[in-house]
């Protein structure tokens, strides 16, 4: 069945210039990606230590918001156009206000010491400023229309 599909796409021309090892490492080195990284470690940490019913009403919202953040990253770094970055940032900024304001959720409900979940806010809150520092690197003149009409002139 698979011998029906060739090893090589006849009309995949490789120009030699793309490195995706490179491209790769480029994007799992970046500030922003690393600190995503460790937001998802400790959500994970977090969610690992709700009880069973807090852990199926909230563990799964916020480990699909940290892991999230990590993945739409990895989409708009491997593109350059401004608009399909911008609407991967605008997903990466709801994600991460709503997994902090998780955190004061769980405050509220007294699950965690304070101290925990200040780690996790803390994270958060450098991750913004990275975020911020990085949108700011956006070509805006690297734009295609996409027939949506959002972020063109």
């Amino acid at each position: 069945m698979w011998d029906d599909f060739e090893d090589e796409d006849p009309d995949f021309e490789d120009d030699g210039d793309f490195d995706f090892q490179k491209e790769q490492d480029k994007i799992y080195k970046h500030p922003l990606m690393k600190k995503a990284k460790e937001i998802v470690g400790l959500t994970r940490a977090l969610v690992g230590s709700l009880d069973e019913a807090r852990k199926e009403l909230y563990g799964g919202i916020m480990m699909e918001d940290a892991m999230v953040m990590s993945a739409k990253f990895a989409g708009a770094e491997s593109v350059p156009d401004y608009v399909i970055k911008m609407e991967k940032a605008v997903l990466m900024k709801i994600h991460a206000k709503s997994l902090n304001s998780m955190t004061y959720q769980l405050a509220m409900e007294e699950t965690h010491a304070e101290e925990h979940l200040e780690l996790l806010r803390t994270a958060i809150e450098e991750y913004r400023k990275l975020f911020i520092e990085w949108v700011r690197g956006f070509d805006p003149n690297q734009k295609f229309d996409d027939g949506w009409g959002i972020f063109t002139d």
